[in-house]
């Protein structure tokens, strides 16, 4: 496709933060660029997605990067926008080829690993003086005597952090698996569910954050905070319902890690505020746009607008700053909360009312009504939306 403006990619998926980037970015007048592997998806049917292009899936890693590459390689593209996992570790592992092309806003692959490796994030917080559930390796435990939790010690599996991997097989890892007091679970088995040698962590109850920020090279551009009201699951995970805040503590304790870790390109960290100490604990550090981007962006805290700003050099026009108080809602994601409440079950977190829970929801949405994908002057997304979903569901009861 011709185009005389300059362009953006963005590696948008089902989730919504794609459509987010790609309503933003289209305010100021680039060519947007939606990446994907499903033409059916929401965000191509926005009137902001200039144009969409099919690309492998990103488990299909090879194909995927080469594809990614040579959109990089088009004339008219001026950066690629990270939004899915295995986004930040192509574009920082072949840094030099992407860079022949376009400005990326990435970590280099050393730090980039300080956030992936869970069991490095926890030495970096404990050398910034932020709180971090106690972290050991599975195999290193020998007291279960209180409540844990035992997750993948990366965000991502590739070949860079495990010796028996190679950059074919990289995988992502999200099973998480609650474990009450005295219980000691079958070591072999998580190890073999979870492709290595997982993390334990302490468990750490309390409501859920999330700190964002952009960095440029170890300097902070803008952050942004909100507090997860609902996850896409009842026991956590992904923020669904969410509001924006500003709290110093959660400030401090953003910038004392990202300042730690020397950070460069965007960081997305969820906090759980622990309900004793109330301390801010990190659970995890993301180096991409977040699920629940729109909230920031609704706020006014414009991550992908000020992502292409340094991406070109031009910090200088960053205002940071947003609005508190500014609520959003991804309807599928409470969809699958409700879900949740049917089919999930933990030792930990004592499973709500499915009726309340949807009265819950329905009361929020009356309340705050800010959806993700939902937008007057842009309707297109959210009934693809609704008409794949109903489409999937009559396919599956004929199968």
């Amino acid at each position: 496709m011709r185009n005389d403006r300059p362009a953006v990619v963005v590696t948008a998926s089902r989730y919504p933060h794609g459509y987010a980037s790609i309503r933003s970015l289209s305010a100021t007048g680039v060519h947007t660029i939606a990446a994907v592997d499903d033409e059916s998806l929401s965000v191509t049917a926005s009137r902001h997605c200039d144009e969409s292009v099919l690309v492998p899936p990103p488990s299909d890693i090879a194909a995927y990067k080469d594809a990614l590459l040579g959109l990089a390689a088009r004339p008219d593209v001026r950066t690629i926008v990270p939004h899915r996992p295995h986004d930040p570790y192509i574009l920082s592992k072949y840094a030099e080829e992407f860079e022949r092309h376009v400005d990326v806003v990435v970590p280099d692959l050393e730090k980039l690993r300080n956030v992936h490796d869970r069991k490095r994030l926890a030495d970096a917080a404990a050398r910034a003086g932020v709180a971090i559930p106690d972290t050991k390796l599975l195999g290193d435990v020998e007291d279960w005597r209180g409540d844990r939790i035992v997750k993948s010690r990366y965000n991502l599996l590739t070949d860079e952090y495990l010796d028996d991997f190679s950059f074919a097989d990289s995988k992502i890892a999200k099973s998480v698996e609650h474990v009450s007091a005295g219980e000691e679970p079958d070591v072999d088995a998580l190890r073999q569910k979870m492709h290595h040698e997982p993390i334990v962590q302490e468990y750490v109850e309390g409501e859920e954050y999330l700190f964002g920020a952009l960095y440029d090279r170890g300097e902070a551009v803008a952050t942004f905070q909100h507090e997860q009201l609902r996850g896409d699951s009842y026991t956590g995970s992904g923020g669904v319902f969410r509001k924006s805040v500003d709290i110093p503590a959660l400030e401090e304790a953003g910038l004392a890690i990202l300042d730690e870790l020397e950070w460069h390109g965007l960081a997305c960290i969820e906090y759980v505020r622990d309900a004793e100490t109330g301390e801010f604990s990190i659970v995890e550090i993301n180096p991409r746009m977040w699920q629940s981007l729109a909230c920031a962006t609704r706020a006014g805290a414009d991550f992908p607008a000020w992502y292409w700003d340094v991406a070109l050099g031009r910090q200088d026009l960053i205002e940071p700053g947003y609005e508190t108080g500014v609520g959003t809602h991804y309807l599928y994601g409470e969809l699958e909360h409700l879900v949740s409440v049917v089919r999930e079950d933990s030792p930990l977190v004592e499973r709500p009312s499915l009726s309340d829970r949807a009265s819950e929801i329905l009361q929020s949405c009356y309340e705050v009504p800010n959806f993700d994908y939902l937008h007057l002057d842009d309707p297109a997304p959210v009934v693809r939306q609704v008409r794949s979903e109903l489409e999937g569901t009559v396919r599956r009861r004929l199968d």
